[in-house]
């Protein structure tokens, strides 16, 4: 593993001083993280997207900073979450897949050390709303164990699969969603998320909180309420209609609800998260609390190809290769936004390279709150305030254990790809120059293969044996 030096400087303006806090104590910034879910490198009008609109996200941007090399920590949403919220790389954090566990998702161990434990040593309020799905509430992975004052949304990610569910959670008690039984669409789930949300960031404006957002949009299924927002795009593209569960059909195209119109869908649910950040700045500006909150923005993985979505017809990748599942540019590097006023320079751009297991690092640095775990990251404020100390990685690693599995790693310009890492007899590696190549066509590993090896060695160091999620590095075929 390595160990990474924490810078620790104040991170502060002339209008602003850490001398000048709310009740005449220290100042420490109130944390918004977004996560949307499935949302592509494409899916946003500052990264390109000119089929739909985003214009609250943009004005992010443009008021701050967008990241053009920010990586998730995997391509599929529990362990690319547990990387996140543990500061740890998919060859060391405790959940590196997908995995049913006891009505819920395999539970993160009680004693990992998680962003919300370190916020809450530092004084802060911690609450998450929408998507959980690291440990059902009875489990030691609830989010009441992993470092979370308050939780309100889906636990589970099967049910996050359905925006009209009998049922959420807040924290270990069950909400009924009576309007919702059958097929009945009286409650949005997301809506009500959001506005929980809204809620806690009222109740707690005079305490340092992190709120940590992690919507469901735009994830399959494709539905919208019938309101203004949905009613944007229908007509506007060319539609198939995708049949679902919920028409009883005896020939159906997967789990999720029919929609005559995916497309037009697809659009107005990225565009309803548009909105939804667009009353989170606007609170914020009601509040009087612009000037010391940090919203920072992404995805946690590539764009998903369920449900009648069209990422293709979309570019919701943008210039990369590769959709969810993939460890090719397209299903990893993801939209990362920051938003400081007075702190971060209005419309920058950084082509710093930094994944989700610097996000850890850099709220401790952001916060003066002292990481007691270890992690795989570098915080990153030095490049959010204009410092020219940033450190780089030497490396990015990820695994993915479905599809045969699969492993990465990006080291300078050069990405490795391993394919069908449990059949030795098809395993082998792909070699990419970015600087060259960001759509990944042309594998250059015959014409490198001192490269080659040294990226299979970086796979193999980086690994460390799970028994609940059994991978393994194979030897090298060139």
């Amino acid at each position: 593993m390595n160990t990474k030096k924490i810078f620790t400087f104040v991170f502060c303006s002339t209008s602003v001083c850490p001398c000048s806090g709310r009740n005449g104590q220290p100042e420490q910034p109130n944390i918004i993280y977004i996560i949307a879910d499935d949302l592509g490198y494409g899916d946003l009008g500052c990264y390109g997207q000119e089929l739909f609109i985003t214009p609250h996200i943009d004005r992010l941007a443009k008021e701050g900073m967008r990241f053009t090399q920010f990586y998730a920590g995997c391509t599929v949403s529990a362990p690319s979450r547990s990387s996140l919220v543990t500061g740890l790389h998919t060859g060391h954090t405790p959940i590196r897949g997908n995995k049913a566990f006891q009505g819920g998702d395999y539970p993160q161990p009680e004693h990992t050390y998680t962003i919300g434990k370190m916020l809450k040593s530092g004084g802060y309020v911690t609450g998450c709303f929408g998507k959980w799905g690291l440990g059902a509430p009875h489990t030691e992975g609830a989010p009441h164990r992993q470092g979370f004052d308050t939780f309100f949304g889906y636990n589970s990610q099967a049910l996050a699969h359905n925006y009209y569910p009998y049922y959420l959670w807040k924290n270990q008690d069950t909400v009924r969603l009576k309007e919702n039984e059958g097929f009945g669409k009286g409650i949005y789930a997301p809506d009500m998320i959001h506005n929980e949300a809204i809620k806690f960031i009222r109740e707690n404006k005079d305490r340092p909180f992190f709120a940590f957002l992690t919507y469901i949009i735009p994830h399959a299924e494709l539905v919208n309420p019938e309101d203004s927002i949905a009613a944007m795009y229908k007509g506007t593209f060319p539609e198939t209609p995708y049949r679902g569960v919920d028409e009883g059909a005896t020939y159906r195209q997967g789990p999720y609800g029919s929609t005559p119109h995916p497309k037009a869908d697809f659009a107005a649910m990225v565009t309803r998260l548009d909105t939804y950040v667009g009353d989170i700045y606007n609170l914020l500006k009601e509040l009087g609390l612009d000037k010391n909150t940090i919203i920072l923005f992404t995805s946690d993985n590539g764009p998903h190809i369920e449900g009648g979505a069209d990422p293709h017809f979309f570019k919701s990748y943008g210039p990369l290769r590769g959709v969810k599942r993939d460890l090719y540019e397209g299903g990893i590097r993801i939209p990362f936004i920051t938003w400081y006023p007075g702190k971060i320079k209005a419309g920058t751009v950084s082509h710093h390279i930094a994944a989700f297991w610097d996000v850890m690092p850099a709220l401790a640095e952001l916060t003066g709150i002292r990481i007691t775990g270890h992690t795989d990251g570098i915080s990153f404020l030095p490049t959010l305030s204009g410092q020219k100390q940033q450190i780089q990685h030497e490396y990015l690693y990820w695994e993915f254990h479905e599809q045969g599995g699969k492993a990465a790693v990006r080291k300078g310009n050069w990405k490795a790809v391993m394919l069908n890492v449990n059949n030795t007899e098809k395993t082998g590696i792909e070699l990419y120059d970015l600087s060259k190549d960001i759509h990944e066509d042309n594998n250059v590993a015959g014409q490198h293969p001192q490269i080659v090896s040294e990226m299979w060695q970086i796979m193999k160091n980086s690994h460390t044996d799970s028994d609940v999620f059994p991978f393994s590095i194979p030897p090298l075929n060139h």
